[in-house]
């Protein structure tokens, strides 16, 4: 198993910054976060998370492919 890290702290996220972040993880990591998300009252239909679920899946396809570069966890810490 590799190494964690648990960190504890408040950082406000978009939602097109939180499925940056998700496609970074492994599939069964996304599927636990969208099935939580799911699970509470949002803001947002589900209709709408589940598409932005989908794309952000859509996106690591063509990521694997090799047709799209996604950003690193760093990057992506760096602009919040």
């Amino acid at each position: 198993m590799g190494k964690t890290i648990n960190l504890n702290t408040n950082i406000q996220l978009t939602i097109n910054q939180l499925v940056d972040l998700a496609k970074q993880l492994p599939q069964k990591d996304r599927l636990r976060i969208a099935s939580m998300l799911l699970d509470e009252d949002t803001t947002f239909s589900k209709e709408e998370l589940k598409a932005k679920i989908k794309e952000g899946l859509d996106e690591i396809h063509l990521h694997k492919k090799g047709q799209v570069k996604l950003r690193t966890l760093s990057d992506f810490l760096s602009d919040v």
